[in-house]
């Protein structure tokens, strides 16, 4: 039998804080979500003056990097190269850059999704937060 890493309440206030310090860094307005390996919710931070429907779409873009195990933008350049069938694809639906996966011992343990500004800039925030696991 395997074994893995697994997110704590510990590793969540970690990534959130990581994420929060470069977003308010740039004066982002971000929501953040946090998901373990099967896409539930674990973590979520709406900053102030962030679009409501932010919380939606960052938790998707979580959900997707973690069920894929890969970043969220693969599916968008698919999609983007002509692969519009990809659309159709069940249960991920946050098909756009801003979520990166937590991979610990080479395994998916979770992702961070974040949304509120470009998406480059949302993947650069969850990064900044995952990277706060390695300190």
């Amino acid at each position: 039998m395997q074994s893995k890493a697994v997110l704590t309440s510990t590793e969540i206030d970690l990534i959130l804080a990581a994420a929060r310090r470069e977003a308010e860094a740039n004066n982002w307005a971000v929501t953040i979500a946090i998901v373990d390996d099967g896409g539930h919710p674990l973590g979520l931070l709406r900053l102030d003056d962030c679009a409501p429907v932010s919380a939606y779409i960052a938790t998707e873009k979580a959900r997707t990097a973690a069920l894929g195990r890969r970043e969220s933008r693969v599916y968008e350049e698919m999609i983007n190269g002509g692969r519009t069938s990809f659309l159709s694809a069940p249960v991920l639906q946050g098909t756009l850059e801003g979520g990166v996966p937590v991979i610990v011992g080479g395994q998916t343990i979770g992702a961070v999704g974040v949304s509120g500004v470009k998406s480059n800039q949302d993947a650069q925030i969850a990064m900044a937060g995952i990277a706060a696991l390695a300190s």
